[in-house]
């Protein structure tokens, strides 16, 4: 594995990676856009104008079309398409999932894109779809591992071999099938059926979808998120470990006359003004891009522009740590989006596994940053502090604290930490002054067992007066409670 796919950067269970191919190195995440051998809205020798480095089509499509599938057997993949970058080429499984059957066999698809040179080839697999009985899930992910086992025999060549994780929307399935896949050290491993949880908005449901799949994988294994091709989610994707995308919606929407920002997508006939500063939106005033001509190929040269901006800026938070703060403004662009972020932090004990210890600064984004990894983290390692004597604890300096054996600061959402600790990640945190009710149920908790954890120290609470929260009472019988004003005029009184 390590040969094929490198790790780079971390951030949550997003990275950076280097993908080894025939045809050239990939930096991960990326998008691949579909072409479609048949209609192509932007010629492929022109997508790395955009930022692509690999691409990906349908070798079910080429092998139906004489044409197509002579010259692609004669002159190879990369010269029918005109792109001599990396190719990734699906099976059929697409038309299999629409139209309940395909005119070729599993062996044949695999030695078809075998010899026309592809670069990642797919099985065909069956693409169970979202909600089906349990039953169902289970004999044709039965059958999927039947068609993945030979293909992992059939393949022995330095092309890589997909190994696509199915099992509906039933986690278990999708762990399951996770596991044995990664058994057979495929090369790139696709999740799919996943479409239709993304035309429907289930958001919350992908996530545990992949969350499972990636539970069942090796932390090192290079994941494709089959269809998802708008930029609004890819943050969210990248932070639990998708590394590959693929995207016809540049082409789909530019022919319905939709223009994709990261915030959502425009019909552009409504639009009075163009929100981007691309090649096309800056030559381009919205009532030009209504009447040009060439209407939709300026729609789908803006949605791939805007498509590998957000690529690239979670590539620069990855780096800078910063990638969670980007999921959660993304993620609050839709409802159905926060859902998928709420559904994510469920899930924050596994990605505190894959996150990393150190970083720039924790930025608080909302309620939901309450349940980041970083502070689940500070939550389990409370017992390392060993507390005695005369413990105060503050949110901010004051008058008298040296009097004490210990100083301690209070921060929401994490709770009571050592003063000397301040400017260290996370607790060098930027906060809001007024802690939403989610942070400060979280912070008091923490100190509440910090209190417990340490029965031999004396505590003082300096409590603000916006700390209005139920545990604010469970605290009075375990510390001696002050608030600040009251400290102040204490202070005042012995001076």
């Amino acid at each position: 594995m390590s040969a094929i796919f490198e790790i780079l950067d971390k951030d949550a269970g997003g990275r950076i990676g280097r993908l080894r191919t025939p045809h050239g190195t990939v930096e991960t995440p990326t998008v691949m856009p579909v072409i479609n051998p048949n209609i192509q809205l932007i010629p492929p020798k022109e997508m790395r104008n955009f930022g692509a480095e690999i691409l990906i089509t349908n070798s079910y499509i080429i092998y139906r079309k004489e044409e197509l599938r002579s010259i692609a057997l004669e002159k190879g993949l990369h010269e029918l398409l005109g792109f001599d970058g990396p190719i990734m080429t699906d099976s059929g499984s697409f038309q299999l999932s629409v139209y309940g059957s395909v005119e070729i066999t599993n062996e044949e698809i695999l030695g078809f894109q075998q010899k026309i040179g592809s670069d990642i080839i797919v099985p065909l697999d069956i693409p169970t779809p979202p909600d089906v009985h349990y039953r169902r899930a289970e004999d044709e992910l039965a059958i999927t591992a039947e068609r993945l086992e030979a293909a992992r025999k059939f393949i022995q060549s330095e092309q890589l071999l997909a190994g696509p994780v199915q099992g509906s929307t039933y986690p278990e399935l999708r762990e399951k099938a996770a596991s044995h896949l990664k058994d057979l050290n495929f090369e790139v491993y696709p999740l799919g059926a996943v479409v239709p949880l993304m035309e429907a908005y289930r958001y919350a449901e992908l996530v545990d979808v992949i969350a499972a799949s990636k539970k069942g994988l090796s932390p090192a294994a290079p994941v494709h998120l089959f269809g998802a091709g708008h930029p609004m989610m890819f943050a969210l994707a990248v932070a639990m470990g998708c590394d590959l995308f693929d995207s016809a919606a540049y082409a789909l929407y530019a022919k319905d006359g939709r223009y994709i920002t990261v915030n959502g997508t425009y019909h552009v006939e409504k639009l009075n003004y163009l929100p981007c500063s691309c090649p096309v939106c800056s030559k381009y005033t919205a009532d030009e891009l209504k009447k040009a001509n060439n209407r939709e190929e300026l729609l789908g040269r803006h949605n791939l522009y805007a498509t590998f901006a957000e690529i690239r800026l979670i590539k620069q938070c990855i780096k800078d740590g910063k990638l969670l703060e980007l999921v959660e403004q993304r993620c609050r662009s839709h409802p159905k989006l926060l859902d998928g972020l709420k559904k994510l932090y469920t899930h924050s004990s596994w990605l505190e596994q894959l996150d990393p210890a150190t970083k720039g600064t924790f930025f608080y984004c909302g309620p939901e940053s309450s349940f980041r990894p970083e502070v689940l983290r500070f939550g389990k390692r409370l017992n390392r502090f060993s507390l005695r004597g005369s413990v105060i604890i503050r949110a901010s300096p004051i008058k008298g604290e040296k009097d004490y054996d210990q100083v301690l600061t209070f921060k929401a959402p994490f709770g009571a930490f050592p003063i000397e600790m301040e400017e260290v990640y996370p607790f060098n945190a930027e906060v809001p002054k007024l802690p939403d009710y989610e942070s400060l149920n979280i912070a008091l908790s923490n100190t509440l067992k910090l209190m417990d954890l340490n029965p031999e120290a004396e505590f003082t609470f300096i409590c603000e007066k916006e700390f209005r929260h139920p545990l604010i009472e469970e605290i009075s019988k375990r510390a001696k409670l002050v608030y600040r004003e009251d400290w102040k005029k204490e202070q005042i009184s012995e001076s």
